[in-house]
């Protein structure tokens, strides 16, 4: 993917209305200036999620997150940076030029790939039509939705169709319409035999499978009719849109209730999706009958670290399906498992209890993958001792793939504690099955002897926490560059002449020419931007850096901006108190921060040197240089502080 030209970048910005794009997601109403609602990102009853149409940002007080509209598609759809840049562009018609001239061959993929959109989206509203409007699809197709108990706004939601019964209905209306039959073909839809052609899924209620952004990937088709030797499901072939392993039905509609629950349901066919989204659940995704893969694993990554999986009750597949549960082990992932009744499944389960019951039967049979997977190999195996421990070394093999320690040693004790077994013998099994696989991983023979420390895998005992430093002084130093860097200030040179410099210059000028630093990384990495911008002659607003990349420093800035949201919204809404404007006394403002700023960089290196006494052997001449240093610094610390008007207490 070719890399998005700056100036577009501020013209996708600036034509892109943080509220209308938000307004999609959340309901928000004017709240004075600004507009409020219930936040996306988590379960709230009082609205605490605002919008500033002026700044164009958003804050969410209830999580804390925010940013601008670019943040807030790279949060509630975990787009890239690019890809939320492209989303919007496509929303406000904005061209993004290729990098370099395409090639023919590139052009060629770009117009077949549009190409096969086209034609899934012109066949989802065919078979809507043949649904909704003919005689035979509300007869045959509607009926059959309406049997098996799902509303009409849920088969509009999931936009549900039928393929009519005949040879080629579908491939008709396609070719009448221009479509080329070498794309009906390569998306499925249309098959080819001794120079004719019929619909792929004739007589069959229809699917749609969508992408993460909702494009019609392809399609599921069921028969109807009760011949055996038809099968009950075709789904599309795979193309260069439609990829089966690395797509999860329903996901389009899922993503943001697994944000925002933090949890992902996941089930086997398209009806139970569409049975529990209909009970009020709609943190849901099904495999569509196929293995998971690492690839759906990885997707669901993307929004949640927690899978639960839901079995039938009956599924024969059930064994089979432990390698799924390993895949999600090995993605780090926190893995739940639920059996519903023998004979039941999502769908079924759904369809004879209450939302309310079908959430609370889900909360009370809720089992951790050792004690499903136990109960599954137990049952099939009774209590052979041989059994049992090849059944213990096939869970320690699960547990193995668990990339963090500390929650392999955490299972390492569950499964001592489940079998009754001393937890060492656990240990030691996990060391070496780990041991084996690194070595296999290993292509060179003299590393295959690889030793796995035992401390790898039990959790310590003593977490040591890292002293937290204060960063306020270079946070408000930051804030100052930020809100008004490019205002001009009067100051008075070395002869008492006053003269105008930008604040930026300013700012700079006194940290540079004292050679001092920020530590926290991401106000470090804003002052080098304001660095290199009066390198170019160039003064940075606090707009140039909410249209960055890097959503640490955008997260900042926008953070900084959303406070004035919430004192206008504290202070003037509710009290009815205006304060004075720092703008109003901007010299004393900028030279407090800066003195401050260099007030806590004094103090630092006092603490460096002090501790440098207790903790270094420092030689004669190191130890009167130090002083040397020391009391210097306490000089200029106290005319600092004599300049921000405090008293050192002796």
């Amino acid at each position: 993917m070719s890399k998005i030209p700056s100036h577009i970048i501020d013209q996708i910005m600036q034509s892109s209305r943080i509220e209308e794009v938000i307004g999609d997601f959340v309901q928000l109403k004017r709240a004075g200036s600004n507009l409020k609602g219930l936040s996306p990102f988590t379960d709230e009853k009082t609205p605490s999620f605002i919008v500033s149409p002026a700044k164009q940002i958003f804050k969410c007080f209830s999580t804390g997150k925010g940013g601008t509209v670019v943040t807030f598609l790279m949060e509630k759809e975990h787009f890239s940076y690019p890809e939320a840049l492209r989303w919007l562009a496509n929303r406000y018609n904005i061209e993004i030029p290729a990098e370099t001239a395409p090639t023919a061959e590139e052009i060629a993929d770009k117009n077949e790939r549009d190409s096969l959109f086209i034609i899934n989206e012109f066949a989802k509203s065919h078979f809507i039509h043949n649904l909704m409007e003919t005689d035979e699809g509300k007869a045959v197709g509607l009926t059959y939705f309406e049997e098996r108990g799902f509303r009409k706004d849920i088969v509009e939601k999931f936009q549900l169709g039928y393929c009519l019964n005949v040879n080629d209905d579908f491939t008709k209306n396609a070719l009448e319409k221009g479509y080329k039959l070498e794309y009906l073909e390569k998306v499925g839809l249309t098959k080819s035999k001794d120079d004719r052609q019929f619909d792929f899924f004739r007589g069959r209620v229809m699917f749609p499978i969508q992408s993460i952004t909702g494009r019609v990937l392809g399609f599921g088709g069921r028969t109807l009719f009760t011949d055996k030797k038809i099968a009950k499901y075709f789904n599309s072939p795979e193309s260069i849109i439609y990829n089966k392993s690395e797509i999860l039905y329903g996901l389009f509609f899922a993503k943001g209730t697994i944000v925002k629950y933090e949890e992902c349901f996941l089930c086997e066919g398209y009806t139970d999706v569409i049975s529990m989204h209909q009970a009020g659940i709609e943190n849901v995704v099904s495999s569509s009958g196929t293995s998971l893969t690492k690839e759906q694993v990885k997707l669901v990554k993307r929004y949640t670290q927690n899978l639960t999986i839901l079995y039938d009750g009956d599924a024969a597949g059930i064994k089979a399906s432990f390698r799924g549960i390993d895949l999600i082990l090995e993605e780090g992932m926190n893995v739940k498992v639920v059996l519903f009744p023998d004979g039941e499944d999502p769908d079924s389960f759904s369809k004879k209890t209450s939302s309310t019951e079908l959430e609370q039967y889900i909360k009370d049979h809720r089992q951790d993958f050792i004690t499903f997977k136990a109960s599954i190999l137990l049952k099939e195996n009774g209590n052979d001792p041989l059994k049992k421990s090849e059944l213990i070394r096939d869970i320690v093999q699960s547990v193995s793939l668990i990339p963090d320690q500390i929650t392999r040693s955490v299972y390492v004790q569950e499964i001592a504690r489940q079998f009754e077994i001393n937890e060492s013998i656990i240990s030691n099994e996990l060391i070496k099955i780990r041991k084996n696989t690194i070595a296999r991983q290993i292509q060179e023979p003299e590393m295959k002897e690889v030793q796995v420390e035992k401390q790898d895998l039990i959790a310590p005992t003593q977490l040591e926490f890292e002293e937290k430093t204060d960063y306020l002084h270079e946070e408000e130093l930051i804030r100052l560059l930020l809100r008004f860097g490019t205002r001009e200030i009067s100051v008075a040179s070395d002869d008492k002449q006053e003269q105008s410099t930008s604040i930026i210059e300013l700012i700079i000028n006194e940290v540079l020419t004292d050679d001092l630093d920020f530590k926290h990384p991401v106000y470090n990495r804003i002052f080098q931007f304001f660095v290199d911008g009066i390198r170019e002659n160039v003064l940075y607003s606090s707009s140039y850096f909410k249209r960055l990349e890097d959503q640490e420093i955008v997260t900042f800035v926008s953070d900084l901006e959303s406070r004035e949201i919430e004192l206008s919204h504290n202070w003037i809404h509710h009290h009815g108190i205006f304060t004075k404007s720092e703008s109003d006394n901007l010299y004393p403002t900028i030279m407090n921060g800066i003195y401050n700023f260099k007030y806590h960089k004094v103090e630092e290196r006092l603490n460096e040197i002090k501790k440098s006494f207790k903790t270094t052997e420092l030689s004669d001449e190191d130890v009167l240089l130090a002083l040397s240093e020391q009391m210097a610094l306490e000089k200029v610390k106290k005319i600092l502080s004599e300049k921000l008007g405090r008293i050192i207490l002796k």
